[in-house]
């Protein structure tokens, strides 16, 4: 088996399996005719959800697939979801809801990305869990979300194996340990954020609007709701090819449009609106002016209707009504019609009624689609359900005329305009951090917080895979391995003139970087003269290099604790801080000489007069601070990084332009 084969390799697509534990030795007919039966159980005992919901492209949908290599026979499923995340999240709703009803099904569910419950939750994984080890570990059993673990290097656990499992091995170690897998809580937390609200969130994720449009789309809507999203995608993804059949309409006349009203998805309705598009001329499909209090229905209606010509116009010449109907006469049906009813499909209405008619049609259809879909037949493409739909169903123009008067209001879509405030709110969600509390005044900031998360940031650790944030301000910095920074200057510099057995290096032994004190080398090891020697080498470059600086302007660039009157002088002009919000900074001793010393004292000669001590708290503020502030309110590496550890500043009060002053 290749362990790093991934599953999903359509684009924006996810597939589910379902295994059943535990996974005996069984004859093949039968193992089928078991998991069929439960592919019928599942489909009918989820149909009150799945029946209304409008799918982007496909709808989820579940086949019984054979065994082959080391994977067993399972039940399979794949949707292409496309710009619609959300319909890939409301699978995993619904797998999830599959295990936990169903415990004798063990779920595994990926995309195209791969394992993207691990990248939602990539923030909580452990170290050891990478896109390398993480094959055939990730699981739904019973509702819960599991994770097989790896061994560690210094222990071997008897039935974990030591690298990625096979699906085998997988299916028994859950049905075997399944107390011992189950994802940390801050794992499932970050998972289930993605899920919570379902099945009530579908309801948010539609929208009602009003269409003007041929009454043929009309009643083909009230029959088969979910075909508006193939007629929102061929519009979407038209290309000039498709819009030859929109020069003149031979489905879809101009003549008969309507007013009715069409539920679309959030996501449908905003590609739908998105697009800037003109007619041609000869299509018929004139639109009033701007102004007109129905505009946006007669533009939502002619972009519509160019969609659903285009599909049919996919249709060959040849098509039969009498061949592709969709008659339903599975056995299955009568069982299926009844389970519906046992869960109140049908919300009370009278049977025969016409929203009875037409939830019983729309659970046909998705019968003839999810439950009762042979192998064998060639799919039906929208837009010959479409004709079938329009030679099947008669319809009346005028009584549909009359339904104009009675149609629901609109919903409003000021949700497509977000402000700023919406927009971090929502970035905030999405990176699953607590919703931040009111940012106090530049006059109340304590600035202390942005020195302590950026001392926590440097002392993580940093490798070829990126810097690691802290996840508190207040985390505890990582320890110093003095071997290990010795063995890289070893590699620097040079080997050593004496090498020893040992590469050991007390902490004792390191001090001597910050001491003064002159060691008698006589009576030191060989390897401890050498790793002294080491040391002094590198005090003595820090001297050379301090001598060079020291006629250079660079020292300038640094803000002195004498320079702080200086900074609050000047600094203001910037726009950046106030007095009040650098005080916190302030030491008040070295401020109060400042007035008596003057710019020379800055200076330190060759003769090696002391310098200045530099405020490193102070110049990481203030520079984090003009950075800030030169982002105008935009997003930055300043506001990111500071973000990324859970630190706001206020908003900048002082509106004055940015211009650095000239120095005296």
């Amino acid at each position: 088996m290749e362990e790093n084969k991934k599953l999903a390799t359509v684009e924006d697509t996810v597939e589910y399996r379902l295994f059943l534990i535990p996974n005996e030795p069984r004859d093949s007919e039968k193992h089928k005719e078991i998991l069929q039966k439960y592919i019928e159980r599942i489909m009918t005992h989820f149909a009150p959800m799945l029946v209304p919901y409008i799918w982007q492209n496909q709808p989820f949908n579940l086949k019984y697939k054979p065994g082959k290599d080391d994977v067993p026979a399972h039940i399979f499923g794949m949707t292409k979801f496309g710009d619609n995340i959300e319909d890939e999240w409301f699978i995993v709703y619904v797998v999830k809801q599959i295990t936990k009803e169903f415990p004798e099904l063990v779920a595994r569910i990926e995309d195209n990305d791969g394992e993207f419950l691990l990248i939602e939750a990539a923030d909580f994984l452990p170290k050891w869990l990478d896109p390398d080890n993480s094959a055939n570990r990730v699981f739904f059993y019973q509702g819960e979300l599991c994770i097989i673990p790896a061994p560690r290097k210094s222990e071997a656990v008897s039935w974990l194996p030591t690298g990625p499992p096979t699906i085998p091995q997988a299916l028994n170690i859950i049905s075997t340990h399944p107390e011992k897998i189950l994802a940390s809580e801050s794992i499932q937390a970050a998972v289930n954020r993605r899920i919570t609200g379902y099945p009530e969130k579908v309801q948010a994720s539609l929208h009602r609007a009003h269409c003007f449009l041929p009454a043929g789309i009309v009643a083909v809507l009230k029959q088969h709701p979910r075909l508006v999203a193939a007629g929102v995608q061929a519009f979407y993804l038209r290309d000039p090819i498709d819009l030859r059949a929109c020069r003149i309409f031979k489905t879809f006349l101009p003549e008969t449009r309507i007013m009715t009203s069409v539920t679309f998805t959030k996501c449908l309705y905003a590609q739908l609106m998105q697009q800037r598009f003109m007619p041609d001329r000869r299509s018929g499909y004139k639109l009033p002016p701007p102004s007109h209090p129905q505009y946006r229905a007669h533009e939502l209606g002619m972009k519509l209707a160019h969609g659903f010509e285009i599909l049919c116009s996919k249709c060959s010449p040849h098509f039969s009504y009498s061949k592709k109907s969709p008659v339903i006469t599975s056995p299955l049906w009568a069982g299926f019609l009844e389970s519906l009813k046992k869960k109140d499909y049908f919300k009370g209405l009278i049977e025969g009624s016409a929203q009875y008619q037409q939830r019983l049609k729309m659970a046909k259809n998705y019968f003839q689609l999810s439950v009762n879909r042979p192998e064998s037949s060639l799919a039906v493409s929208p837009g010959e359900e479409i004709l079938t739909l329009l030679q099947a169903v008669p319809f009346d123009i005028e009584e549909l005329k009359k339904e104009e008067a009675n149609l629901p209001p609109e919903d409003d879509d000021r949700w497509l305009d977000l402000s700023p405030e919406q927009l971090d709110q929502l970035l905030q969600e999405a990176a699953g951090k607590k919703e931040p509390g009111p940012i106090s005044k530049e006059e109340n900031y304590d600035l202390t917080q942005v020195s302590k998360s950026m001392k926590a940031f440097i002392s993580k650790v940093s490798t070829h895979k990126g810097a690691e944030l802290p996840r508190e301000p207040s985390e505890a910095p990582i320890t110093f391995d003095a071997d290990s920074f010795l063995n890289y200057f070893d590699k620097i510099l040079g080997p050593r003139p004496h090498e020893s057995d040992s590469d050991d290096l007390d902490e004792e032994d390191f001090d001597s970087l910050d001491s003064d004190d002159n060691l008698d080398l006589e009576t030191q090891e060989p390897g401890e003269a050498s790793v002294e020697g080491t040391l002094d080498d590198l005090k003595s470059y820090m001297a050379q290099m301090d001598q060079e600086l020291a006629h250079t302007s660079i020292g300038k660039s640094f803000t002195t604790q004498k320079q702080m009157f200086f900074i609050l002088t000047t600094i203001q002009p910037y726009g950046i801080l106030s007095y009040n919000f650098l005080f916190p900074y302030m030491n008040k001793e070295p401020l109060s000489q400042t007035t008596n010393s003057n710019s020379d004292e800055e200076d330190s000669g060759a003769g090696g007069s002391v310098m200045t001590p530099v405020d490193v708290d102070l110049n990481l503020v203030s520079n984090i601070l003009e950075s800030y502030s030169s982002q105008a309110g935009l997003a930055g590496p300043a506001s990111n990084l500071l973000q990324s550890m859970g630190v706001q500043l206020p908003d900048n009060t002082d509106h004055r332009p940015a211009s650095k002053p000239a120095k005296d």
